[in-house]
């Protein structure tokens, strides 16, 4: 089953869009996916990889160590398309969602468990260097798995 989804680019995504914008890249990679998660702050996803001491800083810091360029705020009012690589990573995130079982939205933290298994992604590469890891992801899989949990959104 080949699913497809079109984010919507809300106020929170806004900073890791304009920072794709802003390094001259056409469309966004699986790095502007993880600086995503960790700008809107407020979801699971975000705290469980804070709580891991994996901030935005640290991930843009990994950023400039692998391109060699820092990252500028630049706000534009296109909305390019994703790169194979970050449509590959949300098509995993609908995958884990699907093999959970359970009915609902697709999460950050499913978006984070698809990242993860894009492994040779940059965003992958950078949680693997702030010290993410197969068990952490566990970890998070079994958070999310459970029936009483609603801590994401």
């Amino acid at each position: 089953m080949i699913c497809t989804i079109a984010i919507q680019w809300n106020t929170e995504n806004e900073l890791s869009r304009d920072n794709v914008v802003a390094r001259g890249e056409l469309s966004p990679p699986t790095e502007a996916i993880l600086m995503g998660i960790l700008i809107e702050g407020t979801n699971f996803a975000s705290k469980f990889l804070r709580g891991n001491g994996i901030t935005l800083q640290k991930v843009r810091d990994e950023i400039f160590k692998m391109r060699r360029k820092p990252d500028m705020y630049f706000f534009s009012p296109k909305h390019p398309p994703l790169t194979e690589a970050a449509q590959t990573t949300l098509d995993w995130a609908i995958d884990e969602k699907l093999n959970s079982g359970e009915n609902g939205e697709i999460t950050t933290s499913h978006l984070l468990l698809g990242l993860w298994k894009q492994e040779e992604s940059p965003g992958h590469q950078i949680l693997v260097a702030l010290g993410f890891n197969d068990d952490k992801a566990k970890e998070l899989r079994s958070f999310i798995s459970k029936p009483t949990f609603e801590g994401d959104s």
